[in-house]
């Protein structure tokens, strides 16, 4: 699942159309309060980007509407595996990258206009009706239901107007030529189905270890794959927010104080699941279609089942589903078809609506009321919230106090025993190299990185606690020496001789001429694998460099076998049963839509670069506390 999670979120990359689309996307969907502590208006800052800033409001709710999306697509995802994926870290990102493309039109004098927010707003399918703008009372009726600030959504078109004008100024250089594009068309579309054998070091041991002379004769033929990077090392204060809790207790009447003073945070919206039937008609068979309506909806009042119809006789894309698209769907219908919803009680058809194409019976499956939760029900919750803030606010000041005194000595060290705390060093670190127990993501060795000789850093958070660092030492890169890497060097050798063998044995097997793989492979010990349509580059089982494998699979004849190649941990080989090729013609047809395409992924990847050198000239600061805690809460109602 792993490998798959990661593919899936190289979607995720900070790429333009994921940027702007974020608030887009989001205001036409619910959420809970964003379970803030009281913070103050400069404490509800996640990052400062210059003068523009992201609260934790905003943050929580883009990383809640990103983890509720993956929940359906992978039901038992759990917080550990997002972190692991670095997906707050990725989404906070797309995010100041949003400010900074604003930061760049505005600095050019970009200005949107309100002739194209006005554009904008008539854009959006929801505010159309024939064709044609609903008008402002509607519009504004459409956005109070779904409880959205007119300013704030006009703001956000206007933000968004501003990017898409400085993605077009920045990336008006970009082009593609054809043979570029007709390259990433074959890429896209030629197809294989290709099946193979593999064969693994894990399935073998040598006879006797390498030797001390075969490891360094080894290491001699090798020398230019052995460096030791760049590395770092420090003194480390560190306070352990699990530590600091136990020493922390939280009153019932500051349980209830904060429950008072945040219930918003507690209330889910009133919710309406609605069921359609959707029946298009055309000026010919109008009469038709209006009969077969009536007779619908006579049979709903008659008792039938509504899904059973509209399995039957409903034309949209939840016909298959039995007309279901429900809670939150169904609000890109009409207006009209959302006026007549909100009259419904649960269990409730309407009259057929006509919407001038189309007939639309529509049923209120269920109806919720808004409620509150009760104070019983999110008490712990409350409690698990106030002791973190409390423990990590409580590391905040030690650790500010702690700064303040170890800058004027230049020795945290010394500055540590003054304040009865305990300096440790870090040892050397690569940078972003994790410490365990204490930095699971790499702050702190990137820190390291970040700072001159001497010099101390700022207070630094992480998932497990609060640290302060000061750089002792640096190593620098350098070719290694064999005792340097001697276990590395082991091992390396070790892996060759086993895939030596391994060759050997896959070559004087016959696979060539069995004609059923599998029981060939069950046979010989070997796996078997299948792949019904695989394209250039993509990921497969057992292979962890598809290139050399790409290579045979769309050169090679038809069932015949190739010779054995070298994956990531063994021997394979490979057969190709089918083969899907285009043609220029096929190409001709589309090219384009493709070079449109392919266009607008160079220019994302342009943009990306670009934004990346704007960043480092800009003053960007990080609330990793205010950050750590709203991850932690989102994530922390991922199995709610």
């Amino acid at each position: 699942m792993l490998k798959t999670m990661r593919k899936n979120v190289k979607s995720l990359a900070p790429v333009l159309w994921i940027v702007i689309a974020t608030f887009i996307i989001a205001i036409f969907a619910v959420w809970g309060g964003a379970g803030r502590l009281g913070e103050s208006r400069r404490e509800n800052t996640i990052v400062q980007i210059g003068k523009a800033s992201i609260s934790s409001e905003d943050y929580f709710n883009v990383l809640r509407q990103r983890v509720e999306a993956m929940k359906k697509e992978y039901p038992d995802l759990a917080p550990n595996l997002l972190r692991q994926l670095n997906l707050p870290q990725q989404i906070l990102e797309q995010m100041v990258q949003q400010q900074i493309l604003l930061h760049l039109a505005r600095k050019k004098g970009l200005k949107a206009t309100d002739r194209e927010l006005q554009e904008k707003i008539m854009s959006f399918p929801v505010f159309q009706r024939d064709g044609k703008f609903v008008g402002f009372e509607e519009y504004k009726r459409i956005l109070d239901w779904n409880h959205i600030p007119i300013q704030k959504f006009e703001a956000s078109l206007r933000d968004d107007v501003l990017i898409n004008k400085i993605y077009q100024l920045l990336t008006a250089g970009v082009a593609v030529t054809e043979d570029e594009v007709w390259e990433n068309y074959r890429n896209q579309n030629e197809t294989v189905k290709i099946e193979y054998l593999v064969v693994s070091t894990d399935k073998i041991e040598l006879p006797v270890p390498p030797t001390e002379e075969e490891v360094s004769r080894y290491f001699e033929q090798n020398r230019e794959k052995y460096r030791i990077p760049e590395k770092r090392e420090g003194q480390m204060v560190f306070l352990k927010t699990d530590d600091l809790k136990k020493e922390i207790s939280v009153s019932d009447s500051e349980i209830e104080k904060y429950y008072r003073d945040n219930i918003s945070q507690f209330k889910e919206p009133a919710k309406v699941k609605v069921s359609r039937i959707y029946l298009p008609y055309t000026r010919a068979d109008k009469q038709q279609v209006q009969d077969l309506a009536k007779n619908i909806h006579s049979r709903l009042t008659a008792g039938e089942d509504f899904a059973r119809l509209a399995s039957q006789y409903s034309k949209d894309d939840k016909a298959a589903s039995g007309g279901d698209w429900g809670y939150y769907d169904w609000q890109s219908f009409t207006p009209e078809e959302i006026k007549a919803v909100n009259q419904l009680e649960a269990g409730q058809v309407t009259e057929p609506q006509d919407l001038g194409n189309a007939l639309s019976i529509l049923k209120a499956s269920e109806k919720m009321p808004e409620i509150t939760r009760s104070l019983a029900e999110v008490k712990a919750m409350i409690q698990n919230s106030l002791v973190e803030q409390k423990a990590r606010d409580q590391a905040s000041n030690r650790m500010e106090k702690l700064a303040k005194v170890a800058r004027k000595t230049r020795n945290l060290e010394q500055a540590a025993r003054r304040e009865g705390l305990t300096a440790q060093p870090t040892g050397l670190l690569k940078k972003g190299d994790p410490l365990p127990q204490v930095d699971s993501s790499g702050f702190l060795s990137q820190a390291l990185f970040e700072l001159k000789e001497k010099e101390i850093s700022s207070p630094i958070f992480t998932y497990e606690g609060l640290a302060l660092v000061q750089l002792s030492g640096i190593s620098p890169e350098h070719p290694a020496a064999l005792d340097e890497v001697r276990d590395q060097v082991r091992a390396d050798l070790t892996e060759e001789l086993k895939k030596a063998r391994l060759k050997e044995k896959l070559g004087s097997l016959k696979y060539a001429q069995a004609v059923n793989w599998e029981d060939f492979a069950r046979n010989n010990g070997l796996e078997y694998k299948r792949a019904e349509t695989h394209k250039r580059g993509q990921y497969l089982s057992l292979i962890d460099d598809t290139a050399e494998l790409d290579k045979l699979v769309f050169s090679l004849a038809l069932n015949q076998p190739s010779e054995p190649f070298a994956t990531g941990s063994g021997y394979a080989v490979v057969r190709v049963l089918e083969r899907k090729e285009v043609t220029r013609e096929d190409f001709a047809r589309v090219k384009e839509q493709e070079l449109a395409t392919l266009l607008n992924q160079n220019r994302e990847m342009f943009l990306y670069s670009y934004l990346q050198k704007v960043r480092q000239d800009m003053k960007i600061r990080v609330n990793y506390n205010l950050f750590n805690r709203v991850t932690d809460d989102v994530l922390g109602r991922l199995g709610e």
